[in-house]
């Protein structure tokens, strides 16, 4: 079964807790959600020197944040040529407890097909970038991702690498072969210079206090849906389930 009602969904979670393994694994099992990236939309318009592009690079090479608002413009462009952006206000059917937010209908969308279905990643990251989101698009779920601490420094201390190819392995649940070895090549696997618990501990202290407000701004909106898991694995049937109890059929 796919999706039958846009699903424009945010995922929330500690660094470590498998947010790209779970992007992953829901573009493959709805094909008709797209993964729209912040930072690889910053990267891009830089590349091709769009005026966007321009100012984001005058704003790095000044070593200074991009604005919100021109980060906002990018995500505005970037649906705009997908012609993913809602129609003028009217019935705010998606939000009926929410007057005043706009219907969205992607007007390139043939009347038979579900509307365009995305994730957010990497923005916002404030509620102030939220709430000026929601002047964009009415973002219609937000995952909170959970898995305790503990397990994530556990998971991260039993991390190694391929440098050279970027392979992961864990030796708690995805052990290479050969202790040490690279399952390909044989060559020798390496440790991240960051993967120590104190630096781990400090990453979570930090998440867990400037997420907060974010959460808690998505909490008084009612978009806001908490899974928890140990593992990925745990938390992706929850998480299939949740997008076709909500999207799955018409409401």
């Amino acid at each position: 079964m796919g999706l039958q009602r846009s699903a424009r969904i945010i995922l929330i979670g500690a660094p470590g807790v498998g947010k790209g393994t779970q992007t992953e694994r829901l573009l493959k099992r709805f094909p008709q959600i797209s993964a729209l990236s912040s930072g690889d939309l910053l990267r891009d318009n830089v590349k091709r020197r769009t005026p966007l592009g321009l100012k984001v690079e005058e704003n790095l090479k000044a070593g200074a944040l991009v604005p919100d608002s021109l980060m906002l413009n990018l995500i505005a462009s970037e649906l705009s040529s997908r012609n993913w952006l809602p129609t003028v206000a009217s019935k705010a059917a998606d939000h009926p407890s929410r007057p005043g937010v706009r219907d969205y209908h992607a007007s390139a969308t043939a009347p038979t097909e579900p509307p365009p279905s995305f994730i957010l990643d990497g923005f916002p990251r404030t509620s102030s970038q939220a709430s000026q989101l929601d002047e964009l698009v009415p973002i219609n779920l937000v995952v909170n991702i959970y898995t305790p601490p503990s397990v994530i420094i556990n998971r991260i201390t039993d991390r190694w690498v391929h440098a050279p190819s970027g392979r992961v392995y864990n030796t708690s649940f995805r052990a290479p072969k050969v202790p040490g070895k690279d399952d390909i090549t044989g060559e020798p696997l390496t440790r991240r210079a960051d993967d120590d618990p104190d630096t781990w501990q400090t990453r979570l202290k930090n998440f867990e206090e400037t997420s907060r407000p974010l959460l808690d701004y998505y909490q008084r909106r009612g978009l806001l849906w908490t899974v928890e898991g140990q593992s990925s694995d745990e938390i992706s049937p929850k998480l299939f389930a949740e997008l076709l109890k909500r999207f799955g059929t018409p409401q």
